[in-house]
């Protein structure tokens, strides 16, 4: 079947070359307005565009042949994703392209700030011939500590083993094989801090690791380090670094991202000991290379054979099914965010099981649901129905769902279990009731009974008198409301579990 493609900007030609080749049409524009971009939208079938082109509701709406765009990069700010959902247009982008050219501007960084590499060009253009100051240090025998093993972690360690490092690497999400194939050992995040010579950082950007790299993670770094960030500015609190700078616990610090961009900070830019790059790490020719060829491949994939590749978008359901089924992808998603936020393990399986009517619906969207709710809580990236499988694999955990047609107390029940690589298991149970109230109804195998609200807290606590009362004054005093309280005891363990729902979140410094 014959498409009409367009190419709203510049990629690469072998992009081109891949459509061209499907036998399709392939219009290549560049510079396009909202207003044009709406005028000739109507004659296609896809859109390829970068980070310029804007793909508002007004336009889309007017796309009435649209069925895939097609972003060359991982951004989607630029595309009404709401809109293109509601016309059951897909969008797909191509995430993890950059990898290698953001882990080989990382080890720039290192080297130029081991080996005092700017400082010594810059001595020698004045005329200088200074080398006793330019003393360096070598990366062999020296640990590297990787905060975040993903994609452009794994391609860091690496390079870090060919020139003789060790390295160990914190990430809670990355399955135990993965980390051992790359010959790097998990720590958890204090061992990190505190016997690694280099840190790099490559987190999601996510509420527990917003600031992590403050000043009290700092103290607890090896005098001397050198950090790096070529993942997101907002990991690390810029006053505390600065002052790590200025005492000299941190000896250099290379930075590729900032808090706010482009940075306003000059006494961060301008430290002696800060190496600073304007948000380049991902600013090669092969890396955009990559992206156009990447997007041109999954355009035409999808639209020969349907086949999704890194979908950030959810598809419409026929409008039946997508009702009967939507309470049920509220609860799976609603209890795959609540276990991931009280888990114990780092999760290399997550188990799934249906019970009572579920048993007789289509459950593959609400097993994707239950692995949003918890790669949501890991990850800073989109994570929605259509990929949540693919995130999941990414990160070598492994999905298991199976169908139970035992008894239980609920006329539909969702069990949600995640595993790590020791059996370690933690548990949750779900119940949707009538007129689509959404119950929490097991923890770790005690029956309780509580709705899964906004804003829950759980609370374990040995089996003693007093403890109800406390948390009510901790919170009462904190303004805090409660809803509900849910209290249940029994497991192997003389241990009481209690949930709450409050009105409103509760801050870190009531919870700790």
């Amino acid at each position: 079947m014959s498409m009409n493609i367009l190419v709203a900007e510049p990629i690469a030609p072998s992009g081109i070359e891949v459509l061209e080749e499907a036998g399709w049409n392939v219009d290549v524009r560049s510079a396009l307005t909202p207003a044009e971009v709406e005028a000739i939208i109507g004659d296609y079938d896809a859109v390829i565009v970068r980070s310029q082109t804007r793909l508002t509701a007004r336009a889309i709406r007017a796309a009435k042949r649209l069925k895939v765009i097609g972003r060359a990069g991982a951004g989607v700010d630029n595309i009404d994703l709401e809109a293109a959902t509601a016309q059951g247009i897909l969008v797909m982008n191509t995430p993890g392209s950059n990898s290698v050219s953001v882990a080989e501007h990382t080890f720039g960084l290192i080297l130029c700030l081991v080996r005092h590499i700017v400082a010594a060009n810059e001595s020698v253009k004045r005329g200088e011939w200074e080398r006793r100051l330019f003393l360096g240090r070598e990366l062999k025998g020296k640990t590297l500590g990787l905060i975040g093993l993903g994609k452009v972690g794994q391609e860091v360690a690496k390079r870090a083993k060919a020139f003789g490092m060790t390295v160990i690497a914190h990430d809670p999400f990355i399955a135990e094989r993965i980390a051992q194939d790359l010959d790097v050992r998990l720590v958890p995040l204090g061992e990190l801090l505190m016997t690694s010579d280099i840190i790099s950082l490559h987190a999601s950007l996510t509420r527990a690791t917003r600031g992590m790299i403050g000043r009290e993670a700092i103290a607890r770094m090896k005098p001397g380090v050198i950090l790096i960030n070529t993942a997101r500015g907002e990991l690390v609190d810029e006053e505390a670094l600065l002052e790590g700078l200025d005492s000299g616990r941190i000896a250099g610090a290379g930075l590729d991202v900032f808090a706010e961009e482009p940075p306003r900070n000059r006494r961060l830019l301008e430290h002696p000991r800060v190496l600073a790059t304007p948000h380049v790490g991902a600013s090669t020719i092969e890396a955009q290379e990559q992206v156009g060829l990447e997007i041109a491949l999954q355009v035409r994939e999808y639209l020969q054979s349907g086949v999704i590749r890194h979908a950030v978008n959810f598809p419409a359901l026929l409008p039946e099914e997508r009702h009967r089924l939507a309470p049920f992808l509220e609860l799976g998603e609603k209890l795959g965010a609540f276990i991931a936020q009280i888990a114990r393990v780092r999760p290399s399986e997550i188990g799934i099981r249906y019970y009572g009517e579920l048993n007789h619906v289509n459950v593959y969207p609400i097993s994707n649901a239950i692995l949003c709710g918890v790669l949501r809580q890991m990850l800073d990236e989109e994570v929605n129905l259509i990929n949540a499988r693919a995130k999941a694999e990414e990160r070598d955990i492994e999905v298991i769902e199976t169908r139970s047609s035992r008894v239980r107390s609920y006329a539909n029940l969702i069990s949600v279990q995640l595993r790590d690589a020791e059996g370690h298991v933690d548990w949750v149970e779900g119940t949707v009731l009538h007129h689509g109230n959404l119950r929490l109804v097991s923890i770790d195998g005690v029956s309780l009974e509580i709705p899964l609200a906004a804003h829950m807290v759980l609370v374990r606590n040995e089996d003693v008198p007093g403890v109800i009362g406390r948390i009510g004054t901790i919170l009462g005093e904190a303004r805090v409301n409660i809803g509900n309280f849910a209290l249940a005891r029994g497991g192997a363990e003389a241990m009481a579990i209690g949930v709450l729902t409050v009105d409103s979140p509760v801050s870190d410094d009531v919870l700790a």
